[in-house]
């Protein structure tokens, strides 16, 4: 069989050049084209500064308490099956549920994290978000990202997502389950679930499991009673049951949070108490 040398050209010199003899010469001659081009810079790539952006180390201490409230929320979270946190924005309930959940599950005291918080916008329809229902749901369980992140890491939080060991669960698919042992439970963002809502929550709770319920019964976005303030007033007697209610001095996301705090109590204060109308004066008096 006879050899035949395969002929290319070279489009940017015009050359004809033998293949198979100067194969290898013509790569060296391109590799060294390619170097010794003065008009080319290569950047060195740094990227350790993207690691620290989205993948924020792991905070390796325990998780400490900012305010004595904090203090006494996370003892109550230990001590009882269920724990209600009430109060206004800023005053670290999710962190410091969360943060312990965290921790629990690191030291094996748990097997798993079930985060749940009812699918309701604040003032404003968002409309068809796509993907499936896991998709929908991770925008409303964010906030609880950075926190696992902190604790966990980056990396073990995507473990844990995974192995569905941390599960975001949406409160409309939680009925017919049962929390189990070693399950740590939060259901965030309480004041926005109904009553039957929160019935239905509460009595998925099984032997052996942690519940924390935070929200802020003065921020709610349903119309109606909510479920948050009914639990409240119908279980906080019971002694497996803990209300730990903050104020806005346990603020500590800023000190200009707890400032407009105020501001927008002191306008709540200076509304006027409307008098009833004649018709609702007639209406009483039948």
């Amino acid at each position: 069989m006879t050899k035949r040398s395969r002929i290319k050209r070279d489009e940017r010199g015009g050359k004809i050049i033998e293949g198979r003899k100067n194969k290898s010469r013509s790569k060296n001659r391109n590799i060294q084209c390619s170097t010794d081009d003065s008009d080319l810079y290569i950047q060195p790539v740094n990227d350790s500064h993207l690691e620290r952006v989205y993948r924020p180390p792991r905070c390796k201490q325990p998780l400490q308490p900012k305010t004595k409230s904090q203090q006494r929320y996370m003892n109550a979270i230990r001590q009882h099956c269920l724990t209600f946190g009430i109060g206004p924005a800023g005053t670290g309930k999710s962190y410091v549920a969360a943060g312990i959940a965290a921790d629990m599950l690191a030291a094996g005291e748990i097997e798993r994290i079930i985060l749940t918080r009812p699918a309701v916008e604040a003032g404003e329809q968002l409309g068809f978000l796509p993907g499936d229902v896991d998709e929908k749901f991770a925008v409303y369980i964010e906030a609880f990202r950075d926190t696992f992140d902190e604790r966990l890491g980056a990396g073990a939080v995507d473990y844990f997502l995974r192995r569905g060991r941390i599960v975001p669960a949406p409160l409309a698919y939680m009925r017919g389950k049962t929390f189990g042992a070693d399950t740590f439970v939060i259901l965030d963002e309480a004041q926005n679930t109904s009553v039957a809502q929160m019935k239905m929550f509460l009595t998925r709770i099984g032997e052996g499991c942690k519940v924390v319920v935070n929200g802020d019964t003065n921020q709610s976005d349903i119309s109606g009673p909510n479920g948050l303030a009914d639990a409240v007033r119908r279980f906080s007697q019971l002694m497996s049951v803990c209300v730990h209610r903050f104020s806005k001095e346990d603020i500590v996301r800023s000190g200009l949070v707890r400032e407009l705090m105020d501001c927008y109590e002191s306008d709540y204060q200076d509304i006027p108490a409307q008098k009833p109308s004649r018709l609702v004066w007639a209406h009483l008096r039948h």
